[in-house]
């Protein structure tokens, strides 16, 4: 059996890992779920597990946000689907969020977020892609 595609969640609100965490496995994944970004950067460095994608809140305790995780992230891999979550920071994604990427406004349907993972994961990695 081949092995899951594994996404990198980074989520602070305990009742948001969950449905975020059951809607991915139920849509065909496997998840880690970090409760801030200096802990996701950590574990994506490091190069234990071949991470698929990232979906990050924007909004996290500790020092880096969402924004700064997936920065830093496209700085190693410029191609590394981006997934960003938001409750108030939304309208920021203009100007904050990396190229080629997904704005999810919460609340969302639990569906919205597998399409939106499986659409990036789907686009594939060309060579030269559009900013």
């Amino acid at each position: 059996m081949d092995e899951l595609p594994v996404i990198l969640v980074i989520e602070d609100e305990y009742a948001v890992q969950g449905i975020v965490e059951e809607a991915l496995t139920d849509g065909g994944f496997a998840t880690d779920i970090l409760s801030s970004g200096e802990e996701a950067l950590t574990l994506f460095r490091s190069g234990l597990k071949n991470y698929k994608a990232l979906v990050a809140d924007v909004s996290l305790k500790g020092r880096l946000s969402g924004w700064e995780v997936a920065t830093q992230i496209r700085e190693t891999d410029p191609q590394f689907p981006v997934i960003y979550m938001s409750g108030a920071h939304a309208e920021d994604w203009a100007s904050k969020g990396v190229p080629n990427s997904i704005m999810l406004a919460k609340p969302f349907a639990p569906a919205q977020l597998v399409t939106a993972v499986s659409q990036l994961l789907n686009a594939g990695r060309p060579p030269t892609a559009p900013a």
